[in-house]
């Protein structure tokens, strides 16, 4: 099985800033899809939304809400849909950053 990070991106705010996990959309289990929002995460007046890296469900939370995090992390895992003809609608979505940053793996 290959797990798809959640992983907050560089945000360009101050170092000094806190960042905070505020509230999931999707809970543990559940169908998420590729380019959905999937965690809003606030850095002082700032809210941010990172969006699910693959289409698949969501299976393990790390970010819970009102946790500090920082660029870089880990906020939990998807579990991508495997494509059982090898083409169609997502096949050749390799070029985006699709909610996994500017960290590369």
């Amino acid at each position: 099985m290959r797990l798809e990070a959640v992983i907050l991106p560089e945000l360009g705010t101050d170092p000094d800033m806190p960042i905070i996990v505020s509230h999931w959309y999707a809970a543990r289990g559940s169908h998420v899809l590729e380019g959905e929002r999937l965690v809003e995460i606030s850095a002082g007046p700032l809210i941010f939304d990172v969006s699910a890296p693959a289409t698949g469900r969501l299976v393990e939370i790390r970010g819970r809400e009102d946790d500090l995090v920082t660029p870089g992390s880990i906020l939990g895992y998807v579990d991508p849909i495997e494509e059982q003809d090898g083409g169609g609608e997502g096949s050749g979505r390799n070029g985006g950053s699709g909610g996994r940053g500017e960290v590369t793996r």
